[in-house]
């Protein structure tokens, strides 16, 4: 007896980000990466349909999703609210530089948590069953996995990374005394490695989403977020670019930048992580 075919019509190079097959007993079920790990479920089509219909996964693992989407959000609400107002401290000349530096840091506290929270989501969401039932299995919950070969967890591990690269960056900012080499080396190269690892995760979590090809797709909540989260990215790259400190005068390249480039990249944060809130099982 062959069992009912299998068909992965979402690939991004060794990624799968969607899966279909066949029923025993008539109909489709189809697995989509983001789905069932941020709302969880999975989309089952009767045979003669014309859409299908969502399948949540069991109510324990439904409620865990929900309190680790609440947690992410709210931390990466805050800490771009952080980020914001240290980087209007910072352009403003309302406080000194240790002011400044001390907001950004508690905002990345908040950021830390935010990334380590969403790799908990990948790690205890909801995973698509090995045979052709239409449900979704639940394992008994962990602090850490290794699972590179998954577009979610990877995307998610590259934030998570960041963020803590962004620590050294930000523990860095209160030594005093640092020639122009050591605050190019000590705070302006982890503050660009931190950059292009946000800029690498969004990349992928628009791979996840569209499913390896360019899409817009304005009516999915989860594209909003995806997208907000990435100009963000790009806008702290260009604050990060713009405050390079050349030898020649010991200035960065372009203060302004540097400071607005932050405020409205963090903003772009904060927003993500309020439209998080509603994209909940």
């Amino acid at each position: 007896m062959t069992q009912p075919e299998q068909r992965a019509e979402g690939t991004v190079g060794p990624f799968t980000t969607r899966r279909s097959w066949r029923l025993p007993g008539g109909g489709t079920a189809v697995w989509e990466s983001r789905l069932a790990r941020r709302r969880g479920v999975l989309s089952v089509r009767a045979p003669g349909a014309p859409a299908g219909r969502h399948v949540p996964a069991e109510p324990a693992a439904l409620a865990r999703l929900r309190r680790l989407n609440a947690v992410a959000s709210i931390a990466f609400v805050l800490g771009g609210g952080l980020f914001a107002a240290g980087a209007a401290v910072a352009q403003l000349g309302s406080g000194d530089a240790a002011t400044s530096a001390s907001i950004y840091f508690v905002g990345g506290l908040f950021f830390n948590t935010g990334g380590y929270v969403a790799l908990l989501q990948v790690i205890n969401a909801p995973r698509r069953p090995g045979g052709h039932e239409a449900r979704l299995v639940t394992r008994p919950w962990q602090w850490w996995s290794y699972e590179p070969m998954r577009v979610d967890w990877l995307s998610a591990f590259l934030l998570f990374a960041g963020t803590l690269v962004f620590a050294v960056n930000l523990l860095n900012s209160f030594l005093e005394g640092l020639t122009v080499q050591q605050v190019n080396r000590l705070i302006w190269v982890p503050d660009v490695v931190g950059c292009v690892l946000f800029l690498v995760s969004g990349h992928l979590g628009f791979a996840e989403i569209c499913h390896g090809q360019p899409c817009l797709r304005p009516h999915r909540h989860g594209w909003w977020i995806v997208a907000v989260n990435q100009l963000g990215s790009v806008l702290f790259m260009s604050s990060a670019l713009a405050a390079f400190t050349r030898p020649a005068t010991g200035s960065p390249l372009n203060a302004d930048i540097a400071n607005w480039g932050t405020f409205t990249g963090a903003l772009c944060f904060s927003a993500a992580g309020l439209l998080q809130l509603f994209e909940h099982p």
